[in-house]
């Protein structure tokens, strides 16, 4: 049985610059090999990403069960509502299905959530617990079948997709504000900011900050999009 309590997470500390490196080794890693990862079969390639879906949803699954087994499950703070619970839920489908209109979503919202999370982590346990490895394993998870789609997979960002996702999120915040009210939640952040200290410090006080993280988030879409878009072939002048 996982234990329930362990070391405190500490914003900047070592376990937290720890992971930061260890996400950037991965990105480099994987910019590297892309070539080489685009020349494998595409029946093997659907084999590694679907294995890979299921790594992320067992570790996922095994966290919800420690959160039952520990009493630490509670309504107002449990649920898989938060933004990048929803976009691991849409990474695992992205990987076993590679939705093109999935990858929209987990390209734009999930490496600007998961990225966020990353400097910013609203974590309470710390390295070698079960949920430091939890918390980082998901989110570089994110941000990794992200550009593995991108480099390797030759899928392309689109501005269409900014405007898709951006719609597919204030559809989704309604109802996950509705879901706050009932429950005493605050999914999302959407009726206060986290205790710990994240960007949203920047943004203004309550309601303020939401709007300006609709302006903000679109921003960050934006230059995702001019960061990864297919670039246009110059053609030569004669």
């Amino acid at each position: 049985m996982i234990e329930k309590d362990g070391p405190s997470f500490v914003m900047f500390s070592t376990a937290h610059m720890g992971a930061v490196v260890a996400l950037c080794i991965i990105i480099f890693l994987l910019f590297i090999v892309r070539k080489k990862w685009s020349s494998i079969q595409p029946k093997n390639k659907r084999l590694n990403e679907r294995l890979f879906a299921l790594t992320l949803l067992i570790i996922d699954t095994i966290y919800y069960v420690w959160l039952f087994q520990t009493d630490r499950w509670n309504l107002s703070n449990s649920l898989p509502l938060e933004l990048c619970s929803i976009s691991l839920a849409m990474t695992i489908v992205l990987l076993w299905t590679g939705n093109k209109h999935v990858y929209d979503f987990v390209f734009y919202a999930g490496i600007g959530g998961a990225l966020q999370a990353i400097a910013t982590p609203v974590l309470d346990l710390s390295f070698p617990h079960f949920r430091y490895f939890h918390f980082f394993y998901t989110h570089f998870g994110i941000i990794s079948t992200a550009l593995y789609f991108t480099w390797v997979k030759g899928y392309r960002p689109t501005f269409k997709g900014i405007i898709k996702t951006m719609v597919a999120l204030n559809v989704l915040l309604p109802i996950v504000f509705a879901i706050n009210v009932v429950i005493q939640g605050n999914y999302m952040f959407l009726r206060t900011k986290p205790t710990q200290g994240s960007l949203l410090d920047l943004l203004g006080p309550y309601p303020w900050y939401i709007v300006s993280l609709e302006i903000v988030t679109f921003i960050i879409f934006v230059c995702l999009w001019l960061l990864f878009r297919k670039k246009k072939v110059p053609i030569e002048t004669r």
